[in-house]
């Protein structure tokens, strides 16, 4: 079962157990990818569709640290809980160990060596890993990597 239709099954569920919340955040991520199929004309597959799910959490984040600095708890514990809806349509994330040994891997597959296969490498991890793992630590555990 695809992702899109996994989402569309659930919010069927939970408009039928009356879960308000849940359905509200579920019509929020179906919006948001309706919204990217009108814009550039595609159909979403699972890996895009990871990608908007993984946008709205980093959104959801970023809104969680700006409403605790302003003090603002009631909106801080509304973005957690989409966060956290949103979240369960995430794959589970790596480990440290599993991305270095995923890095290991692409470096065997693409002979990079230093610093300059930096792109070679990410170009082919980002794929791989889409969705498993913050791209962020993957960028700093292949500069450590390359570095020595």
């Amino acid at each position: 079962m695809s992702l899109k239709q996994r989402l569309t099954d659930d919010m069927k569920t939970a408009m039928k157990a009356g879960e308000k919340d849940r359905l509200a955040t579920i019509r929020l991520i179906n919006a948001a990818i309706k919204q990217k199929e009108v814009d550039e004309r595609v159909e979403m597959d699972d890996a895009r569709v990871l990608a908007v799910l993984e946008k709205m959490v980093k959104q959801r984040k970023d809104s969680i640290e700006q409403f605790d600095k302003a003090g603002r708890e009631d909106l801080s514990v509304i973005e957690r809980a989409e966060m956290a809806i949103i979240a369960q349509y995430l794959p589970a994330k790596m480990g440290e160990d599993e991305i270095k040994a995923a890095i290991e891997a692409a470096v065997a597959e693409t002979g990079a060596s230093g610093p300059a296969d930096m792109g070679k490498l990410m170009g082919v991890l980002k794929p791989r890993l889409a969705g498993q793992a913050d791209m962020g630590e993957v960028s700093k555990l292949i500069k450590q990597r390359l570095a020595g």
